[in-house]
């Protein structure tokens, strides 16, 4: 999948957008996503999650945010992964 990589927080984090919106099923995705990290707070607009010591923000549009991450392309296999769990 291609993204489009924006820096946020002065560096600190990145959100990985996916060029092709999707559409994640929000109420699903919470019991997808605890097998692999710690589920936060989730309700329609976002879901968040402590994962591999970051925290990651998922939108419904496919976007996702995580911080702390500097490096682009490991925002992008790590989008990659996540995305891969929500829509095949």
């Amino acid at each position: 999948m291609r993204y489009s990589i924006t820096r946020l927080c002065g560096g600190k984090a990145i959100m990985a957008s996916p060029r092709e919106m999707l559409c994640i099923d929000m109420d699903s995705a919470p019991a997808i996503l605890s097998s692999v990290g710690s589920i936060g707070k989730h309700d329609d607009m976002m879901i968040v999650m402590s994962w591999k010591g970051m925290e990651v923000t998922v939108y419904p549009q496919g976007k996702v945010m995580f911080h702390p991450l500097e490096e682009r392309e490991t925002a992008i296999a790590y989008a990659d992964e996540i995305l891969r769990m929500l829509v095949g």
